[in-house]
Order: structure tokens, then C-alpha cells, then sequence
């Protein structure tokens, strides 16, 4: 009996319930890559058959992840982060709201890539395939930045480095300030147009211009590189209000 109540007294200790009960956050996740369901039949996705992907696996162990299928108001309304990776083009609707969505203090990190180089089982023109060229336009252009891409340069992965941190990317785009006529010019670019940085009202987003990170095909382990690359890339998600202030 002693024996037995001992057990209770040490999973009740102090802090440690405290910490194993705390809530994750909640992030909004809207994106035309397989990430949440994975990329197979639809019988496989709905009998739970379909081959997790390693980015919903690492999100998934700081955040409860919630998939959006629109940005209109009732799906962003209660959510303070969002991830638009690579997301499919946004009706006038989802823009305005998505807009004043982080205007009002929701904070994003967006991944746009202006050649996704993704690997797909489905074929072209298949509404089930990834974007493969994002259209973000009207609300980069909204908020004073445009996309660009440069053909010449070479393909395959590589590595760029931005922040302290090693990034891979593969025929990455490049963020550019744009003249928005009225004076509106919301972001900062960094990291030679790999990054910019938007501050619009009490929210801002990041944007980074490539997709790469979020591959990985290869049998062998993640690299650890790539897993502290995406979190880097999140952290201002991560980060909570306060501390993100100061």
C-alpha cells in the first residue's frame, strides 16, 4: 500500500503535472502540400493508411495544428498563428480577411515558392496537386513587396544562409520592395530578398521565398539541420507575446 502511494505522490509533484498539462498553441495551418493528410488515395487518408509526413510529425510536438481549408473570418476567428505554406491563390475575401486578420494582432509565417520543385504523384492540372507556382500577389503587393524569380539560376538544393542559420532551398525566389502608390510599404526584406519581414497593425508575418525546407524524401534519417532550420524559421510563432515584445 505504501508502495502505491508513493507512486501517487511522485507523478503528482510539483511542476511536473503543471508542465505535462499545459496547452500547446494553437496554429492554423493552410497549405496545397500534403503536410496534415498526406499524399495518397483518398481510402488511405480517411482509414489513417497514409504515410504521416515528417513536417505535421515535428509541428505537432509544440502545437496543435489546425488544418484550414479558407482564410475567411469564422476559420481564422480564435486563432492567433497561422502557417500559409505554399497555399493555393486567395479569393478577394481571403484576402481582405486574412489582411485584417494580422492587422489586428495574428502573427503568420508564410512560405511562397515561385517554382515549387516538390515531387507530386498526382500529374498537372490535377486539383490535388501542390501549387506550383505560388499567387500571393495582391496581398504581398498590398502590404509593398513582389516575388520574383530568377531562371538562371542553377537547380538543385543548396544552402543559404540568413540569420546565423543554414537554409536549403532549390530555385528559390526572391522578395523585392514594391511601390504600393500609397506609401503603404509594410515589410522589411532581408537575407539578399530570401526573407521579408511584415509589420501590419498589432500583427506582422514573415515571408520567406522558397518551400525546400519542407522536403524530405529521402529514406534515411531528417537531418537535425533541417529540423532547427524549420524552428528557426518559426520562432515567431514559437515565441510567446510577452517575450516576443521584449
Amino acid at each position: 500500500m505504501s508502495a502505491v502511494l508513493a507512486l501517487v505522490l511522485a507523478a503528482c509533484a510539483p511542476g511536473q503535472a503543471g508542465e505535462e498539462t499545459l496547452p500547446k498553441p494553437r496554429v492554423g495551418l493552410f497549405t496545397s502540400l500534403p503536410i496534415y493528410w498526406g499524399e495518397g488515395d483518398f481510402g488511405e487518408i480517411l482509414d489513417g493508411e497514409a504515410e504521416q509526413n515528417w513536417v505535421r510529425a515535428e509541428l505537432e510536438t509544440r502545437f496543435e495544428l489546425v488544418p484550414l481549408d479558407t482564410l475567411e473570418p469564422d476559420a481564422l476567428s480564435g486563432l492567433e498563428r497561422v502557417i500559409l505554406a505554399q497555399p493555393r491563390a486567395l479569393a478577394p475575401s481571403e484576402n481582405a480577411s486574412f489582411d485584417e486578420w494580422v492587422s489586428q494582432g495574428g502573427r503568420a509565417v508564410i512560405l511562397a515558392d515561385p517554382m515549387l520543385t516538390r515531387h507530386s504523384h498526382y500529374p498537372i492540372g490535377d486539383r490535388r496537386r501542390p501549387q506550383d507556382v505560388v499567387l500571393l500577389s495582391p496581398i504581398f503587393s498590398h502590404w509593398g513587396v513582389a516575388l520574383q524569380f530568377d531562371e538562371g539560376q542553377p537547380e538543385g538544393e543548396r544552402e543559404v544562409a540568413w540569420n546565423g542559420r543554414g537554409f536549403p532551398v532549390n530555385l528559390r525566389g526572391r522578395f523585392t520592395e514594391a511601390d504600393t502608390g500609397a506609401g503603404d510599404r509594410s515589410c522589411e526584406v532581408d537575407g539578399d530578398g530570401l526573407v521579408a519581414r511584415c509589420a501590419r497593425g498589432a500583427g506582422e508575418a514573415l515571408l520567406f521565398a522558397d518551400a525546400a525546407l519542407l522536403d524530405w524524401e529521402d529514406s534515411g534519417p531528417l537531418p537535425q539541420a533541417r529540423r532547427d532550420a524549420l524552428w528557426d524559421l518559426l520562432a515567431p510563432l514559437a515565441a510567446d507575446r510577452q517575450s516576443s515584445a521584449n
